[in-house]
């Protein structure tokens, strides 16, 4: 069947390709709808590796999807056909040490859709577990569907956060995840959450959510800006959801003595960062490598409609535009948040 596949780096091609789709006593097979285009996706077009994930052979992108079920396997029980669908996209080994610990975002034998070497879902059709997939209420569009998987992310850092509720926090990076995980963090009892970027168009965009206060950094430093805000106290969580190495400049001066610092985007590169300021303040470090076992209560928030993710949504493709999708996001135009692609039809 047709689909979007990275030839290799800089390379794409909407094309004819055997991909597996055989439905197991635990599987169903789901005509995809909608697909997200992700950063990640997006760094394997530019860059062809994301850390030690390098892209050797082509490879199927789209990983943030959802559907409906068209076929289920002989054991599937809480799903049917025709039931509409998002799908958690990493496949873990059930048997592994790290699965076990509930800790199979971690797992190193985890199959997830569109990391090297395996095909993502930007095609029409996929065959995924059962278990691994979620019925959408009727509140929930396949849009918003496909922003389960990146909310998720953001839920996962709100939980390794261990927010209280009235905590004051703050996100560097104003891009789809550093939204996302704003949201969460306002789901998961913050007062008010400050964010920083230097792009006005993306700050607006996060501006419109009640609880999250947009700081302009070319404007006036974002410590300035939490220091004036929490008395010279600091932020109790500080997210780091940008990635570049410029935001660990001063990362120990945003948080307040005590509190926590989650590291959610992912450096290209290797990064330093203050050890002596961070043991002086006692700051916990936590990370964030995609999630577990909170892929449904993602859905939950967004079905409770707690979470409105449909503002972030600023460009839908047809399935025939996919290369022009990713083109567009490559660029990087600062009024972009999250593009979708329209692979099936229906609403």
């Amino acid at each position: 069947m047709q689909a979007l596949v990275l030839e290799e780096k800089g390379v794409l091609s909407l094309r004819e390709i055997d991909l597996p789709l055989a439905v197991g006593p635990g599987d169903v097979k789901i005509a995809i709808h909608t697909v997200g285009v992700c950063g990640s996706d997006v760094h394997y077009y530019t860059h062809g590796a994301i850390g030690p994930f390098v892209l050797r052979e082509p490879m199927v992108l789209g990983h943030e999807a959802a559907g409906t079920v068209v076929e289920v396997g002989a054991e599937v029980k809480d799903l049917k056909v025709g039931d509409r669908v998002c799908m958690e996209p990493g496949i873990p080994n059930m048997s592994s040490r790290a699965t076990k610990l509930g800790l199979y975002n971690v797992d190193p034998d985890v199959r997830f859709w569109a990391t090297p070497p395996i095909h993502g879902v930007l095609a029409p059709y996929a065959v995924h577990p059962a278990a691994f997939t979620y019925k959408l209420p009727d509140s929930v569009s396949f849009a918003e569907g496909a922003m389960v998987e990146p909310f998720a992310i953001g839920m996962q850092a709100a939980a390794r956060a261990r927010i209280k509720p009235g905590d004051v926090a703050a996100v560097i990076g104003c891009g789809p995840i550093g939204i996302m995980v704003a949201l969460a963090a306002l789901a998961g009892g913050c007062a008010r959450v400050f964010i920083s970027d230097l792009s006005a168009e993306k700050l607006a965009i996060a501006g419109q959510y009640p609880g999250i206060v947009p700081v302009n950094i070319t404007e006036r430093p974002f410590a300035e800006v939490l220091a004036g805000e929490t008395g010279g106290w600091g932020a109790d969580v500080v997210f780091e959801a940008s990635g570049s190495p410029r935001a660990f400049d001063g990362l120990f001066d945003l948080v307040r003595p005590g509190g926590a610092v989650v590291l959610v985007g992912l450096p290209v590169h290797k990064v330093e960062f203050d050890v002596a300021g961070a043991i002086s303040k006692e700051v916990r470090i936590e990370t964030v490598f995609r999630y577990a076992n909170i892929f449904d209560r993602a859905l939950e928030l967004i079905a409770s409609g707690k979470v409105d993710l449909k503002p972030l949504i600023t460009g839908t493709f047809d399935f025939d535009q996919s290369i022009e999708a990713f083109e567009r996001a490559a660029k990087g135009d600062p009024s972009d948040v999250k593009l979708q692609i329209r692979v099936g039809e229906g609403a």
